[in-house]
């Protein structure tokens, strides 16, 4: 059986966000966070995005990669 394809247009389209190439490099240029700020208490996020992140990450969901990809290039200085 074969996974859908899970990256990160994908994943800004499952959290509602605009999800081109352009789009998403405008976020990552817009939106950072500080080494002590975890990835579900961004103040950027809506609660349910939060909540989203948090259960795919914190139980190794199937978008845990790139939720783990999403985390690294917001934590990047």
């Amino acid at each position: 059986m074969e996974l859908p394809n899970q990256d990160l247009p994908a994943l800004f389209e499952q959290l509602g966000l605009p999800s081109s190439h352009e789009e998403i490099e405008r976020f990552f240029a817009t939106h950072s966070l500080a080494q002590n700020v975890k990835l579900v208490d961004a103040p950027f996020w809506t609660e349910s995005q939060s909540d989203f992140l948090k259960e795919q990450f914190y139980q190794d969901a199937e978008w845990a990669p790139v939720v783990d990809e999403l985390n690294t290039r917001l934590h990047e200085e």
